[in-house]
């Protein structure tokens, strides 16, 4: 799973200057290519709800983007700048009983919803996933909200999904991860601290029709797919709005 951003050249360039989507576009598709693997726990006899998990899984992506391990010398770095140096991947696969333990086992971050599990793990190689994770299912992810999602708070960052892209809980949460990041970028420096001070309190929320066609020429970061998987190539998913970029508009 893929997101491309075409940045808008009128913006500061100290905002979102560590941005890879900010580089020349043919020389992400030639480097190596890498994928961040996201992990969510699917017990049968107690799923999460779907927004539950999808806002924890954009949760996962920030928590690991700002872990210090990610960062300069740490131990994550080198795997954290390939990876954003090429297509930024996502992959969501699900575990539960013995399976999610072991996923427990490697390096990684666990991140708690209300009732939500998400493990996200340092980047690897698309084709070098670790046995414990490479064997967990990823196609087909479905989950469902037992009651509406209640309207977002005031100040609350919001990530809008398309009302006109259906998509597996799997894939939706990859996509919300990618609007997070792609929101991250486009933050300077004291707007993200105060969003990591909050634990990135945000929320994801389905669009409607009429607030999605005011939102999509906005000029706010858009998620739009690579179409590896479920939707068409160039389908926008996710609209991230940030108060502090929408602040810029």
């Amino acid at each position: 799973m893929s997101s491309q951003h075409t940045p808008d050249a009128t913006a500061a360039p100290a905002v979102g200057a560590d941005s890879p989507f900010r580089q020349e576009h043919v020389a992400r598709d030639e480097a190596p290519q890498f994928v961040l693997p996201l992990v969510v726990r699917i017990e049968k006899a107690e799923p999460p709800a779907r927004t539950d998990a999808l806002e924890t899984a954009a949760r996962a992506v920030l928590t690991l983007l700002t872990d210090e391990r990610a960062h300069g010398e740490g131990e994550w770095a080198e795997a954290v700048r390939d990876w954003q140096d090429a297509r930024i991947r996502k992959v969501v696969r699900r575990a539960r009983g013995a399976e999610w333990r072991k996923a427990q086992t490697l390096p990684g971050i666990t991140v708690h919803g209300d009732a939500s599990e998400v493990r996200v793990f340092p980047p690897v190689p698309l084709d070098g996933w670790p046995k414990e994770l490479a064997k967990l299912q990823v196609s087909g992810t479905e989950l469902d909200d037992p009651a509406p999602a209640a309207a977002a708070g005031p100040g609350l960052p919001v990530l809008w999904l398309n009302p006109g892209v259906e998509m597996s809980a799997g894939k939706a949460m990859a996509q919300a991860g990618h609007a997070a990041q792609l929101a991250w970028w486009e933050l300077t420096g004291p707007e993200r601290a105060r969003w990591r001070e909050s634990g990135f309190r945000l929320a994801v929320r389905t669009a409607a029709a009429e607030r999605w066609a005011e939102l999509s020429g906005s000029g706010l970061p858009v998620v739009r797919d690579a179409g590896f998987t479920e939707i068409a190539p160039g389908s926008a998913t996710v609209i991230a709005d940030h108060p502090a970029l929408r602040a810029r508009l």
